[in-house]
């Protein structure tokens, strides 16, 4: 008779997660992920694979727990919309105690471009953000919210690269009128 797991997995997945936002992937040993989970190191490698298996399954559940542009296809005015990601993104930062950051920001920086899976990961991950932007304003330009003569796209990739920015610096010095005057001035260039 096969032997049920002593843990919950999923309980289990949600400690690795913390971990590596707090810490990132290199300065996390098996061993503090063993102290952490409260698993033996066995029974992590059987049901998640190695370190880096369960630090793509750890990003994987933090994007799907972060991902708040549901409020950008709903129906509408679509800017109070977009200003409303932005400033949600501001205040994320400016209550981050621990002053974790993104973890998909957090992973760009740490693995750059040398782990392919992993850099996949992440331009999936700005890549689903992009075209809900890029909705949103696809939709305020055709309600009239912004010029006629504004290419969404870019705007989109515009909004993406501030949202990726004010992460960094929300993690290393979270100026709250730095933060807010990005997204003002980010607002006045949708619709100059």
């Amino acid at each position: 008779m096969a032997r049920s797991k002593e843990f919950e997995p999923d309980v289990a997945l949600q400690k690795a997660l913390e971990l590596f936002w707090e810490r990132g992937y290199e300065a996390t040993s098996m061993a503090d992920l063993v102290e952490r989970l409260g698993v033996a190191r066995a029974s992590i490698y059987a049901t998640f694979g190695g370190k880096r298996e369960l630090y793509l399954k750890a990003l994987e559940r933090y994007v799907e727990q972060t991902s708040a542009v549901e409020p950008l296809s709903q129906p509408g005015p679509a800017l109070p919309a977009v200003r409303a990601f932005l400033d949600a993104y501001v205040a994320e930062c400016l209550a981050d105690e621990l002053r974790r950051g993104c973890m998909v920001v957090n992973t760009a920086v740490e693995f750059g471009s040398r782990d392919p899976i992993v850099s996949q990961k992440v331009v999936a991950s700005w890549a689903g953000m992009e075209a809900m932007l890029a909705g949103a304003l696809v939709r305020a330009r055709a309600q009239g919210e912004i010029p006629a003569g504004k290419d969404p796209y870019a705007l989109a990739r515009f909004l993406l690269v501030l949202v990726q920015g004010v992460r960094v610096l929300g993690r290393a010095d979270p100026d709250p009128r730095r933060l807010r005057d990005a997204v003002d001035q980010a607002m006045n260039a949708l619709q100059i």
